[in-house]
């Protein structure tokens, strides 16, 4: 077994484990959250955080990838560059903050979000200052002791959200938890690797470099921004705050499987594809069909079941004010497959130089989105949207399996295989489950 499938394998079991952990964590967190706040609160804070996100990614620039992927990655004069830019980059995010809090609160008739955007939007001036470490310890696909920090970090965070909130149980102690927790990685990030530390630097080529790759990286990230938030707020206009926090819960407790993808995607098969770029293209896609299998069989099992019984774990840990939840999850959770299909091939474009095709699948994410769920809104109710937002990632995976094609990566054929097993094994789980005497997990709409 070579060296790079090694550190892959292992890498992949750490990120499983990690991410595994962090959502056992942030699940106590919001069951305990729940019980103190009012799920109003939630929907606020999903639009607040939507659009910090969103100014997030309007401004990426690809720092983190480039570090990753670029040849001078270890350079001391490179990664200083690159954090001088992230930090100006912070600064800028929470300015356009500021700016944007006034007509955010205009449009959503609440003028809560003048105070509570500064405060949220701020978290990103301290993530600019924070060490570029943990972009170095994922190009070395270190993942181990960095899954076991960002394990500690989220503990820490979420321990001190809880106390926060059970001696402040209202929305601000939410804003001043999240600007805490951009502390706790600003200082940590410098603890993480030995003799490792940032200074101002300026250095052309770097930025050159940088900013090339960062241009199509910056269109991708806002048109993912625009894919993967729209919904959020789209909805926060149409249903109540109260409403958004339920559906926020369903969404939440649907997309972690796509969650895990995503972080494997990022952290083990971004980078491992990134060090076998220059194979020819058949060898190179080869590689990637053959361990894509086996993580499509698993997640096909994984998400038949999250279909099959998620309203039975919403009926379990949450109260009666989130009933519609029960009905939201399994709807949500189906369509999360196009999002399994897309994330485990999509790192093989950007490893290669071509974001433009992600720029395209998230367009066309969006553009269904924003055009489809508000008329299925007035045309079916709340119903109408959630079968829109399922659906949505559809288009995303069609547009990507173009661009697959075009640069002779195509994995069409495996996808049809998974996907029948994905549908063989979750109608034989309805079926089990409609024996047992449980219905349908949409049974809350009947």
């Amino acid at each position: 077994m070579t060296s790079l499938k090694k550190r892959a394998i292992r890498g992949a079991i750490w990120t499983t484990l990690g991410f595994g952990c962090i959502q056992v964590l942030r699940l106590g967190n919001n069951l305990i959250l729940t019980r103190l706040l009012q799920p109003e609160y939630f929907g606020i804070m999903a639009l607040i955080v939507t659009l910090r996100v969103g100014l997030e990614l309007f401004s990426d620039i690809g720092i983190s990838q480039n570090i990753v992927n670029s040849k001078r990655g270890d350079d001391p004069d490179f990664l200083n560059t690159a954090w001088t830019l992230q930090i100006i980059r912070g600064i800028v995010i929470w300015i356009f903050g500021l700016l944007i809090s006034f007509p955010f609160a205009k449009f959503y008739n609440d003028q809560r979000f003048l105070g509570l955007i500064p405060i949220v939007v701020l978290f990103s001036v301290l993530e600019g200052f924070s060490s570029t470490s943990v972009h170095t310890l994922h190009r070395r696909m270190e993942l181990g002791k960095l899954s076991l920090y960002e394990f500690v970090l989220q503990a820490s965070f979420l321990s001190t959200l809880i106390v926060l909130v059970w001696f402040y149980p209202n929305i601000w102690a939410l804003a001043i938890g999240t600007l805490i927790g951009g502390l706790y990685k600003l200082i940590s990030s410098y603890r993480l690797i030995p003799n490792y530390s940032n200074r101002f630097a300026w250095d052309r080529d770097a930025v050159k470099e940088i900013l090339s790759f960062g241009r199509w990286m910056f269109i991708a990230s806002a048109l993912m921004f625009a894919a993967e938030q729209a919904d959020r707020l789209v909805l926060g206009k149409l249903l109540s705050f109260k409403m958004l926090g339920v559906y926020t819960v369903a969404y939440t407790l649907a997309s972690i499987p796509r969650e895990v993808i995503k972080q494997l995607s990022y952290k083990v098969i971004f980078p491992a594809i990134s060090q076998q770029a220059d194979l020819p293209r058949a060898s190179l896609r080869a590689k990637i069909i053959r361990q894509r299998q086996i993580l499509l069989v698993g997640f096909a099992v994984i998400l038949a079941a999250l279909v099959t019984i998620g309203d039975l774990i919403i009926n379990v840990l949450y109260d009666r004010r989130y009933t519609e939840a029960t009905w939201m999850m399994p709807i949500l959770c189906c369509g999360i497959w196009f999002s399994l299909l897309f994330y485990t091939i999509n790192p093989a474009l950007l490893a290669i130089s071509k974001p433009l095709y992600s720029a395209q699948s998230n367009f066309a994410r969006f553009a269904i989105i924003t055009l489809c769920v508000p008329l299925a809104y007035y045309r079916f109710g709340i119903l109408g949207a959630i079968v829109v937002i399922s659906l949505s990632d559809f288009p995303l995976y069609i547009v990507n399996l173009y661009g697959l094609w075009r640069e002779k990566l195509s994995c069409f054929i495996q996808d049809v295989q998974t996907t029948a097993l994905f549908i063989g094994v979750l109608a034989l789980f309805l079926l089990v489950r409609n024996s047992l005497g449980l219905g349908l997990p949409i049974q809350a709409l009947f």
